[in-house]
């Protein structure tokens, strides 16, 4: 009984121990045994009562849902008939936005489908304008390809350009100041010549080789385009001499002449791709212009002319204006005469005036009766008995 069974450190447990505390353990179960069944036994009591407090809270709140269930049946009922009254009006105020609805959609599509009819009937005029105009854009594309065909033939691309510049010259100058194919001592005509105040002719020439530039336009390979330069540099070149010894007669005629290019897109390609053209021409005494060129031109000769004539007539105007320096020195005498007449014709007028006042006074006293006062006269008065003695005989100056 004393022999130990296991050391507990350094303590060792022996048999009798072992069972002692084996005892206890077994005596401290049945004591936790017996406290829990105590406990059991009382937490059952509570349980049972706490379960029957929860069935009268059960009962009293299924009492309330009951109750709140019948109100909510009734609010239900309420609320349906306020929903059914609400979708009645809903109803009638939807079939009357429809009937607006309609009511305006019937209008605006009234409208639409009269400015429909509106933008048709414009679109028709348009139609017709584009019709009209189709028109015109085929007679002008015919006229284009008649003015082709006309340029393409050398007498008749002179001819062009001929009229073009008498249609110029006509325009900005007056008759007599030029003359068309007009003949110099050389027997030779250019095709226009413009009189300058020295009556020296200066010379036109309409004509221009239009060839060379077509064959530069129409080249593709730079050997092509290169020929057609040389041509048209030749060209022109040729023609400007030509001019110059033709046209530029010494004492006869005008120290430079014109060449007219009847194109401002030929003039300005050669002015801009043949500078050394045009300087030679300059050196030639011939100066190539284009149309717009030649009608700034003529307007400086009109103004030459112009001033021509005003020299010519200096002399004639000189006179006029010591002609109008005596009328004016007349006129002057005249309203001083006129002056001095209105002055007397003022003075006559307040001498009447002073006249009225005086007689316009003695009406008074005579329609008073009132004789005690006299004016005092400005001049002698023949006075006579009786009636006499209220009107004087005869009215002095001044009264």
């Amino acid at each position: 009984m004393n022999e130990i069974i296991f050391l507990a450190g350094d303590w060792p447990v022996r048999t009798i121990d072992a069972l002692i505390g084996f005892g206890a353990l077994v005596v401290i179960l049945l004591l936790v045994i017996a406290v829990v069944i105590a406990r059991s036994g009382r937490r059952g009591a509570e349980l049972a009562m706490a379960n029957a407090i929860r069935a009268d809270e059960l009962e009293e709140r299924l009492s309330q849902v009951l109750h709140a269930q019948s109100e909510a049946a009734g609010r239900a009922d309420a609320m349906t008939q306020a929903l059914a009254g609400r979708q009645a009006d809903m109803a009638r105020a939807v079939n009357e936005r429809l009937d607006s609805v309609t009511h305006r959609v019937g209008q605006s599509m009234e409208h639409s489908t009269r400015n429909t009819m509106e933008s048709l009937r414009a679109l028709h005029e348009r139609l017709g304008i584009i019709d009209n105009a189709h028109k015109n854009l085929t007679d002008l594309t015919t006229q284009v390809t008649t003015l082709r065909d006309v340029l393409a033939n050398k007498q008749s691309r002179g001819a062009f350009g001929q009229a073009r510049m008498e249609a110029i010259v006509q325009d900005g100058l007056p008759k007599g100041a030029y003359e068309f194919q007009f003949t110099l001592s050389t027997g030779k005509r250019p095709d226009c010549v413009v009189f300058l105040p020295d009556q020296r002719p200066l010379c036109i020439d309409a004509k221009f080789p239009l060839e060379a530039m077509t064959a530069l336009h129409d080249a593709r390979t730079d050997e092509e385009k290169r020929i057609a330069t040389q041509r048209l540099r030749g060209d022109v070149m040729k023609h400007v001499s030509d001019i110059a010894d033709k046209y530029l007669v010494a004492g006869e005629t005008q120290e430079m002449a014109l060449m007219f290019v009847p194109s401002e897109s030929v003039y300005a390609e050669i002015h801009d791709g043949f500078d050394d053209v045009i300087q030679k021409a300059y050196r030639a005494r011939v100066v190539l212009v284009s149309p717009s060129l030649l009608m700034l031109a003529i307007q400086v000769m009109q103004q030459i002319m112009k001033d021509a004539r005003m020299r010519d007539a200096a002399d004639q105007i000189r006179t006029e204006v010591i002609k109008l320096g005596d009328d004016l020195g007349r006129l002057r005498d005249r309203v001083l005469k006129l002056q001095k007449h209105f002055a007397d014709a003022n003075e006559d007028v307040r001498q009447v005036l002073i006249s009225a006042d005086k007689i316009e006074k003695r009406a008074g006293r005579i329609e008073e009766l009132d004789f005690s006062k006299t004016d005092a006269p400005e001049g002698p008065h023949l006075v006579a008995t009786g009636a006499a003695e209220l009107f004087p005989r005869k009215l002095q100056a001044g009264e």
